[in-house]
């Protein structure tokens, strides 16, 4: 099948790999254009068009798809599918109706729950215990496309995002390819989204970072892995910033709110509703430790207070 795949970040790179290993004609590459990045502000090609260049494919990266110009190209380009994965960009009605067998997105939920940027953090912020990927239609509005499969996966409660993000960058591939043989075969179906129950997942900022600790010890939890690896949760210690990298939950353990204690040398702060153990954290200028090694040099007296 000829296709133009059109994607930017990491999680698009192992749908674009499978596509290539899959045996199809892939005619052209959409992604954002390159960014500075670092300290020197070095002009940085994203992860897609990395691997489009290791493979010579031509590659595209207009600032705007509705100029015209971009039309121009994908119909000369003239593919039966355009696959889109994370590319960070609206298509326009006349290029979603452009290829024969329409526009594809992977998405990483179950739509139509989690539509918009950050459904994997969400999932994991919001302590659920299933998630997967979509591949649909693509429409007009947001993820709002008509259904075409999913895959469902287990969320494990102490997996970060970044760990679940890697997981289903994978399935989104295999789904994707799936997908692809299933409109190749003309055997797939799509099934409208449910409005009612459709859910939105805005970017991250690091505004969500600071911890509430008159929240659940399970909410502290959640917030903690779910901003891994970025924003990352934090917390004050006696007026310094700390990063709280990885907790453990335990729910019997109830007191003040932000009040630290130490047990057996551990690290454990009251939450509004049990406690956590901080077993990694970072320190204000300082590298990431354990929590039982950060209170070696800082030890607690009863008024200990976090935040």
């Amino acid at each position: 099948m000829k296709i133009v795949f059109m994607g930017t970040p990491d999680f698009a790179v192992p749908c674009l790999q499978a596509v290539l290993d899959d045996g199809h004609e892939v005619c052209g590459v959409f992604t954002q254009p390159d960014k500075p990045k670092g300290r020197g502000y070095t002009l940085t090609p994203p992860p897609v068009k990395e691997l489009a260049l290791q493979y010579n494919l031509p590659v595209y990266q207009p600032a705007s798809l509705r100029t015209g110009e971009a039309y121009e190209i994908l119909k000369e380009l003239a593919p039966d599918l355009i696959a889109v994965v994370a590319y960070g960009k609206i298509l326009p009605k006349e290029i979603l109706d452009l290829p024969l067998l329409g526009c594809v997105n992977v998405h990483g939920s179950l739509l139509p729950k989690y539509r918009g940027a950050a459904p994997i953090q969400w999932a994991v912020l919001n302590g659920d215990k299933v998630t997967g990927v979509t591949t649909m239609f693509m429409a007009e509005g947001m993820d709002t496309g008509d259904i075409l499969l999913m895959k469902k996966t287990e969320i494990p409660e102490n997996e970060t995002s970044g760990e679940l993000f890697d997981r289903l960058k994978e399935m989104g591939a295999a789904l994707l390819i799936k997908t692809i043989h299933g409109l190749e075969e003309g055997v797939l179906v799509s099934i409208p989204q449910n409005e009612a129950e459709a859910t939105y997942a805005p970017m991250l900022s690091k505004e969500l970072s600071a911890i509430d600790w008159t929240a659940s010890a399970w909410e502290v939890h959640n917030k903690v892995r779910g901003l891994s690896p970025w924003p990352t949760a934090h917390t004050l210690f006696r007026g310094k910033r700390m990063k709280v990298l990885e907790t453990e939950v335990f729910p019997e353990k109830n007191g003040e709110p932000g009040k630290a204690f130490s047990e057996n040398g551990e690290f454990f702060v009251y939450c509004g509703a049990g406690a956590v153990k901080l077993t990694l954290v970072q320190p204000e200028n300082s590298k990431r430790m354990a929590g039982k090694a950060f209170l070696l040099g800082h030890p607690l007296d009863k008024n200990t207070v976090l935040g």
